[in-house]
């Protein structure tokens, strides 16, 4: 006698997830804080209050403040009549963002370079036209201090990381900029390697910003695009050697 054949169905009904009330709190907070409903520097209204008009208890409340704080969309001001004030997310949240990703992926530092082949050349052309006389001199002062005799790596490092980061503040693209700024961790422990420290390679570094510099100051923005576009693809020549190297976020970027 033939035993009964089974059939092997997908399941009728998945598992269903639900989500923490906290999480749907704080979703609808975001909301109200990006789509403007509150503004940057008002404050939420209290923990009781939120319990209230939501019916979820205080410690859902306190759960969805912490996201949001985490995201930088509000930060705790402490003592009577403090609560959670509302802030415009900077460049911060979003190297958070960048981290974050790129620590739980393991991703090398040949995506660095990557995206800075594709950003970096578009902040120059940018850059070229928003630039202010200020930043053209700051860009032209770091110029000069990357150029001073026995500069270390490291300084060298803090000095570069603060040019590019001009270049992209005068493209007024606030966008691209935090990108950059983003991936700051990774280019400061990139460019702080000790082989880097050639005479030769610092020399051509230098010229290099040199070169983009006047391209910026003659608001000539295809040659600002050309000559960073050069720069960024001769540092990846350079460094080649460790690109698939895990990329390391965990360095703070300079003081600016």
């Amino acid at each position: 006698m033939q035993p009964p054949r089974v059939t092997l169905r997908k399941p009728l009904v998945e598992a269903i997830e639900t989500r923490r009330s906290g999480d749907l709190l704080a979703e609808r907070l975001r909301a109200a804080i990006l789509d403007g409903e509150v503004e940057a520097g008002e404050t939420l209204p209290p923990e009781r209050a939120l319990a209230e008009s939501s019916g979820l208890s205080r410690g859902s409340v306190r759960e969805a403040l912490r996201v949001l704080e985490a995201e930088g969309l509000v930060r705790p001001r402490p003592g009577r009549g403090g609560g959670a004030v509302v802030t415009a997310p900077g460049d911060g949240a979003m190297a958070r963002m960048v981290d974050g990703f790129v620590r739980s992926r393991r991703l090398p530092l040949r995506v660095i370079q990557e995206a800075r082949e594709t950003i970096e050349p578009a902040l120059a052309r940018l850059a070229a036209a928003g630039r202010t006389e200020p930043e053209m001199a700051y860009l032209e002062s770091l110029a000069e201090g990357m150029e001073a005799p026995g500069l270390d790596q490291p300084g060298f490092a803090r000095l570069n990381l603060r040019w590019h980061e001009t270049v992209a503040r005068a493209s007024r693209n606030e966008l691209l900029g935090a990108l950059l700024h983003a991936m700051s961790g990774g280019m400061m422990a990139s460019t702080s390697e000790p082989g880097l420290a050639r005479a030769e390679l610092r020399a051509e570094a230098n010229a290099a910003h040199r070169a983009i510099n006047r391209a910026i100051a003659a608001q000539d923005g295809d040659a600002a695009f050309r000559r960073m576009e050069r720069h960024i693809r001769a540092y990846r020549e350079t460094a080649r050697a460790q690109e698939e190297a895990e990329m390391p976020m965990d360095r703070p970027p300079p003081e600016s």
